[in-house]
């Protein structure tokens, strides 16, 4: 929560003319802001959604594309075998890295109260997982978007030419 995962895959995405989905942004268009999915229907409620739409974007990509999983969609575990078939980042930020960003966002429902404990919280509960799903971990302190968008880049094409490598 608050890596960043939004801002660099769309730049990533924008510089190698990929697709870019945010599957927060579908939720919050067909279902209303975050915070008001929350309040209706609780967390629970949200993942349930958050897990359709993820579904949805992951079956449909038929082109090579860029996807922005919101922090917590990863818990579940039909989100978990549908990432087995792709590429999977995990922006490991620290909390120095992502302080400013949470406190001046008070839009983020599960940050509510001390949004610092909250994600140091849910960082130690979410990183085992980020760790075991990611192909790649990309630590994001003290790189800007574009250091963060060449390490990648490089990444991403030695684990391209790894699999075309006999």
């Amino acid at each position: 929560m608050a890596s960043g995962k939004s801002t660099l895959g769309q730049h990533f995405a924008t510089l190698h003319g990929l697709t870019f989905v945010d599957t927060d942004r579908k939720i919050v268009a067909k279902h209303g802001s975050i915070p008001s999915i929350f309040a209706a229907q609780g967390e629970h409620g949200f993942r349930e959604i958050e897990a359709r739409e993820v579904a949805a974007v992951l079956s449909a990509a038929d082109e090579p594309s860029v996807v922005s999983l919101g922090g917590g969609a990863i818990l579940d575990t039909g989100t978990q075998q549908l990432l087995a078939g792709c590429d999977v980042v995990f922006l490991d930020a620290d909390l120095e890295t992502v302080r400013p960003r949470i406190q001046r966002d008070s839009g983020r429902p599960l940050l509510v109260g001390d949004p610092v404990e909250r994600w140091l919280e849910m960082s130690r509960r979410r990183r085992p997982t980020y760790q075991k799903l990611a192909d790649i971990v990309l630590v994001t302190r003290g790189k800007s978007q574009q250091e963060l968008v060449d390490e990648l880049t490089a990444m991403l094409e030695q684990k391209l030419e790894e699999r075309h490598t006999p």
